[in-house]
């Protein structure tokens, strides 16, 4: 709301290990970005990483800070081993902070493609509840770029200021093995695991026992929707198998077995071509929307809590080891009235099943 404001820009998903340093550097670069400077953190490397882009620094612009030779791409090892020897290139980051304003002049400058599509986003934006949710349409049409290349490899305001605070961005299942504790074999194990002769290997198990006999360095990841095993030094191919999905239009690409919802979640616990189980739950006082499906028919059986089941002009309360049937067609909702998760088995059945299967009639979470 203020173009004076400055922003801290960071991911979601680092771990900084000494945050006081952290706290010192940037208390430095909010000297700087008030100056009207664009900064940029740029990682003291400790190794010739091939994982991260690399920033290569140019004159120092004051005591603390350098001017941006340039951003540099993901390297080989060789090149990355030059890039360390030099002194002269630290790790990306991909942390900002500047003035909202002074962004905001420098995107109307270099992209103002993407400055116009976000105002129209915001032109459309809608309050939903605690959320402001610009216009998606609007949205998707704003091009994808990254800070770096829209902004910061053009402009003659941008300063990198370097960060030597134990960081580590876990941009792979190696990363979090580095910062993990281990056995005395080297493992890093989560869940229920039997590790047999294994060495420096990264194992998590999410609900079934995992067993490995006479490996080393490898990751073995279980979860409900896959299991991935992969060489420690090959993990950053993991978006070559991403992209596998995608193109062979899988659904574990964009959906995963336990899926969230606003009244709480659902658990596939089985498919197969014309049947379905999910296991349900609703949180207490929330709804789901009142809908019909064509294409299948539900059976509900309540587990735990109490449910009332609104079909069509039809309430029934239900209480443990009680049911009820769905029809195809059948206009209904789920409520939990209780103080407790509301718990049920969801049996499907029907020529389809996919969730975009659903008509709704009204929703509290403003729902289309």
């Amino acid at each position: 709301s203020d173009a004076e404001d400055i922003l801290l820009i960071l991911p979601a998903d680092h771990v900084i290990t000494q945050p006081e340093v952290f706290r010192q550097v940037v208390a430095k670069a909010n000297s700087l970005a008030e100056q009207g400077y664009m900064v940029t953190f740029g990682i003291v490397p400790t190794a010739p990483e091939t994982g991260y882009g690399y920033i290569n620094t140019g004159a120092a612009a004051d005591e603390q800070s350098f001017h941006i030779q340039a951003f540099v791409e993901k390297p080989d090892r060789d090149t990355a081993k030059t890039y360390l020897d030099s002194g002269d290139y630290f790790w990306n980051s991909g942390m900002f902070m500047f003035k909202a304003g002074r962004y905001l002049e420098e995107l109307a400058n270099y992209r103002p493609d993407i400055l116009q599509a976000c105002e129209n986003a915001l032109a459309k934006t809608e309050q939903d509840r605690d959320f402001l949710r610009p216009d998606k349409e609007a949205f998707l049409a704003c091009p994808a770029d990254s800070i770096d290349y829209a902004v910061m490899e053009k402009t003659d305001r941008a300063v990198m200021i370097p960060l030597d605070a134990g960081w580590n961005d876990i941009g792979s299942w190696s990363a979090l093995w580095d910062i993990t504790d281990k056995d005395e074999a080297g493992n890093a194990v989560s869940g229920d695991v039997i590790a047999l002769d294994t060495r420096d290997s990264f194992l998590m198990a999410g609900n079934k026992l995992l067993v490995t006999v006479g490996v080393e360095n490898l990751v073995v990841i279980e979860t409900d929707d896959a299991v991935m095993i992969a060489s420690k030094d090959r993990v950053q191919d993991v978006k070559d198998a991403v992209e596998q999905l995608k193109q062979r239009q899988r659904p574990e690409a964009t959906l995963h077995r336990k899926v969230y919802r606003p009244w709480g979640y659902y658990h596939c616990i089985e498919q197969g071509e014309r049947h379905q189980t999910k296991r349900i739950v609703v949180n207490p006082g929330a709804k789901l929307s009142l809908q019909k499906h064509h294409h299948r028919a539900e059976h509900w059986i309540v587990v735990k809590g109490t449910a009332m089941v609104t079909r069509d002009d039809e309430k029934i309360l239900l209480t443990e080891n009680e049911s009820t049937y769905i029809p195809l067609g059948v206009t209904h909702c789920l409520h939990n009235p209780g103080v407790i998760p509301l718990e049920i088995v969801e049996v499907q059945s029907g020529s389809y099943l996919g969730e975009d299967d659903i008509i709704r009639f009204q929703d509290d979470y403003g729902r289309q």
